[in-house]
């Protein structure tokens, strides 16, 4: 069903609405744990539904007029002046030089390698 057509709905018929399409979702996933349906399709699609149904009731909720607020939000941000415009980097700018490479802290920098003739024979 098509947001605007949802948004239409009173409140008592979008909570009958959402439980319908809750029932519905929940038939389909048991048929499909039973080996019923292969209908990935359909839950994907019932899942989308319930997500619309809810997001419309929480619109309600809060007052929002769902996408008719959406101009009000973009003329408010227009008029707004930007408060520091960064300054553009010009092609002669200096570049900045690398940073030299620190050497590694930690034991391994500290102590030096020892050779292998060193190492202590296991028993064979």
């Amino acid at each position: 069903m098509d947001a605007e057509k949802i948004r239409n709905l009173t409140g008592p018929e979008l909570l009958h609405q959402q439980a319908e399409l809750n029932d519905q979702l929940f038939r389909l996933k048991f048929q499909l744990k039973m080996g019923q349906t292969e209908s990935l399709k359909k839950i994907r699609g019932l899942r989308k539904d319930v997500a619309r149904y809810k997001t419309i009731i929480r619109e309600q909720e809060l007052g929002i007029a769902g996408k008719k607020a959406a101009p009000e939000v973009k003329a408010a941000k227009a008029t707004k002046a930007p408060a520091a415009a960064k300054p553009e980097k010009s092609a002669a700018a200096k570049p900045v030089a690398a940073k030299p490479v620190k050497a590694k802290k930690g034991p391994a920098a500290k102590k030096p390698a020892k050779a292998s003739a060193g190492k202590k024979k296991g028993k064979k």
